[in-house]
């Protein structure tokens, strides 16, 4: 539909990048971590990196499509917060947990400090709103964190971990795997809850909550799965409608409509409100050649789609529920257009070539995209036309009409960025945003990274600079012995979840 770039991604590689499959991986055990008791923190620092080991060598888009223990793929999202513009008001002074909170009623700093983590689970106390002016606090819990002790499982058949996804109370931590499973766990105990062994028939990609006990997963054999954690013995429905592998899901918590994309190119709307056990309602809403990732922001307002040629697709306006045929969006150039009544038209598409730093602007590979808990930005993880440059990205959302009437509507102006290590060529890395939208986890070679705007974590909109500056790296935490694939914030608790190409889940937690 649109002139993207040569080459189609053939499996759930970095398309575009290379021309081999990865070695095969040796058979490793599973591990999950243990949470570790609370002591008062050190001074936080970096933990040193394992040395690299040598990249896996990546594949052509135009080569057969690879077997499935050599594909990677990914990603969730993130509670709304207050709308962009004003500065948070700091709340009422409360009363602290005091020393007769926390663990087996003890007293001490770390008891307090565990005393309030658990009222702000519960939804209690000064800390419960991450908008609130307790970044401070929350940064010094980040700066702190360490990988916890590890336990291995007995199962050793799931292979690489592709996406993470935790349950939007936090009570459950759900994980996508190479090899057609589906694992559960408890992240506060890190207790096996569950693995559901054929959850698909080919690899399981992307795993989306609709609310605290419906899940979606979507996978490579074209098909989108309901689950009920109340009923995980069978699925609720299997959707059927896309032709080829299906890549993310995303949900519209206000229609009840589920979205989903995958490397057939289309964007598909399925109905759950008219949900039967022979599945859901559906239509085909978009369609796009090279089609990566696609996203909604917060309020659903807008759609993103970014394409393995480098562009960047945004439907403005948007509206779900009409129903459209490919190809009859208007299509915005110099500016937004306006209908006779002065309302812009629904679904109006802009596209765009995100500016990316170093020598190669052109050219590049989209394929990570998430979007800012209160969508204010997005975040995208590009790789270079060779294959020898990987970056982070934060582009901020630019609403009005453009600095040049003359030129092509730009929405999206790149505000941070930093250079990774591109280990593990040909895969794709899935990071994300933190809960409060002040930080991004990363992944990072056999680790992650935790990075801010700046060295003090403020909010996106405090710090903008006017030319695009280096994220900062707050903390980096390496537990694998693998390429890291995959990374989540838990939404109500301080703590990281990472998974890689050897199928290893590890949690991060406080330190102290």
């Amino acid at each position: 539909m649109f002139p993207c770039g040569p080459g189609s991604p053939g499996g759930d590689r970095m398309a575009g990048a290379g021309t081999e499959e990865p070695a095969p991986l040796g058979e490793q055990a599973t591990a999950v971590v243990l949470l570790a008791a609370p002591l008062w923190p050190p001074p936080p620092g970096a933990d040193a990196a394992p040395p690299l080991s040598p990249s896996r060598s990546p594949r052509c888009p135009g080569s057969p499509p690879p077997s499935p223990a050599a594909r990677a793929a990914g990603a969730p999202k993130a509670p709304a917060a207050p709308a962009p513009g004003k500065a948070p008001q700091p709340s009422p002074p409360r009363r602290r947990a005091g020393p007769d909170c926390g663990a087996g009623g003890l007293g001490g700093p770390g008891a307090r400090l565990f005393g309030w983590l658990r009222e702000r689970c519960l939804g209690r106390g000064l800390f419960v709103d991450p908008a609130r002016d307790n970044f401070r606090t929350m940064t010094n819990l980040y700066g702190s964190i360490h990988p916890a002790d590890s336990v291995y499982l007995s199962t050793r058949t799931h292979g690489a971990v592709f996406n993470l996804e935790y349950s939007p109370d936090g009570s459950v931590l759900t994980v996508a795997c190479e090899q057609t499973e589906v694992l559960l766990f408890d992240p506060i105990s890190s207790k096996h809850i569950k693995t559901l062994s054929e959850a698909h028939e080919d690899c399981v990609n992307n795993i989306r909550f609709l609310d605290n006990r419906l899940f979606a997963t979507c996978s490579d054999d074209t098909t989108i799965a309901l689950w009920d954690l109340r009923k995980l013995n069978t699925k609720v429905c299997t959707l059927h409608g896309h032709t080829s592998w299906v890549k993310n899901i995303e949900y519209d918590t206000n229609t009840r409509l589920l979205v989903t994309s995958g490397f057939d190119g289309n964007v598909i709307i399925w109905d759950t409100n008219r949900c039967t056990e022979d599945g859901c309602p559906h239509k085909k809403f978009f369609h796009t050649r090279f089609l990566m990732r696609m996203r909604l922001t917060p309020d659903c307002s807008k759609m993103l789609i970014s394409t393995s040629s480098g562009y960047l697709l945004i439907l403005h306006d948007l509206d779900l529920t009409k129903s459209l045929e490919v190809g009859s969006y208007p299509i915005l150039r110099a500016r937004r257009t306006t209908s006779s009544s002065g309302v812009s038209p629904r679904n109006s598409l802009e596209v765009l070539t995100p500016k990316v730093p170093g020598e190669r602007d052109r050219g590049n590979c989209i394929t990570s995209l998430q979007l800012h808990p209160k969508g204010w930005a997005t975040l995208l993880r590009c790789s270079s036309n060779t294959d020898d440059q990987e970056w982070t990205c934060v582009y901020e959302f630019q609403e009005g009409v453009p600095v040049r009437p003359v030129s092509p509507r730009c929405s999206l102006r790149l505000t941070h960025y930093i250079e990774e290590a591109n280990v593990g060529r040909g895969y794709i890395k899935e990071l994300c945003f933190s809960p409060d939208g002040r930080m991004v986890s990363s992944p990072h070679a056999y680790g992650i990274r935790l990075l801010g705007f700046d060295k003090q974590c403020s909010e996106l909109i405090d710090c903008l600079p006017k030319e695009a500056s280096p994220l900062r790296v707050i903390r980096s935490l390496y537990s694998h012995k693998d390429v890291v694939l995959t990374t989540k914030f838990s939404p109500t608790h301080c703590q990281i979840a990472s998974g890689c190409l050897s199928g290893r889940v590890s949690l991060y937690q406080p330190k102290f």
